[in-house]
């Protein structure tokens, strides 16, 4: 670590991958979406490795992308109390010079203004009622599958999952097998109210899918895209192909 070097920073853009090696083509384990606070902890000479102070993820992001901020202000942004997410599926800020910066859903807008930024969209405050869970996975319906993807235009179930409770005030997990050590273990699905998580194995036994149970025995989960599949005890069961996809673990009761 460059002792000049600044060690946070803050996504000013729309999203920055965030990737396991100091590589372009290296694997995409999580994105930074605007307003994002990061920690560096290491640098290349044109990569820092971050740490996302939201939930720990840690990889590369290229250095051109960066933002730094002074330990002062990181701390500011960082303690500030219910920060405000976009609620539209797309939206902008300004930078002041009639120049735009698209925002997308979940991001951080609360911090525009220490980027000079001015965001004018719609925005969700604060903690909400579990029955909006459900309301803000549908913005999500149809969003391809992208491995470490946090979008509309690219979410994978866990990103999913993570993002449709921190828009409602609730704090996730990155990953799947992480979210699945949180609240309580339900028997039955008939037990699970719209919102709770459904968590999926594979072969080896490892939690490697989440979706959000929906009433009357569905399930909103990414698979090839954002989808509605039926869930039963035995797992997800895609009409389409007449068969199940995903293999059911755990149903958990997180709120």
């Amino acid at each position: 670590m460059q002792k000049n070097a600044h060690h946070y920073g803050l996504c000013a853009q729309s999203i920055i991958p965030v990737r396991n090696t100091a590589n372009p083509s290296g694997e995409q384990v999580t994105q930074l979406l605007y307003g994002d606070l990061y920690k560096v902890t290491d640098h290349r000479k044109e990569w820092v490795k971050i740490r996302v102070t939201y939930d720990g993820t840690e990889g590369w992001i290229p250095k051109n992308q960066s933002h730094a901020l002074e330990k002062e202000d990181y701390q500011a942004l960082k303690s500030a109390r219910e920060p405000a997410h976009a609620s539209d599926l797309i939206s902008f800020v300004s930078m002041g010079n009639n120049q735009l910066i698209p925002v997308l859903l979940g991001s951080v807008v609360h911090f525009a203004d220490h980027l000079k930024h001015d965001y004018e969209g719609e925005l969700v405050r604060g903690t909400l009622e579990k029955s909006h869970l459900l309301n803000t996975a549908f913005l999500y319906l149809n969003a391809p599958y992208q491995w470490g993807g946090k979008t509309p235009f690219g979410i994978d179930a866990s990103g999913l999952a993570q993002m449709v409770y921190k828009i409602n005030g609730y704090k996730l997990p990155r990953n799947a097998w992480d979210q699945a050590l949180l609240g309580e273990v339900l028997s039955f699905v008939e037990e699970s109210n719209p919102g709770d998580l459904a968590f999926f194995d594979d072969e080896e036994g490892k939690i490697t899918h989440v979706g959000l149970i929906m009433k009357d025995n569905h399930v909103i989960h990414a698979h090839g895209k954002v989808r509605i599949d039926r869930l039963d005890q035995s797992g997800i069961y895609d009409q389409e192909q007449g068969r199940y996809t995903h293999r059911l673990r755990v149903i958990k009761k997180i709120l």
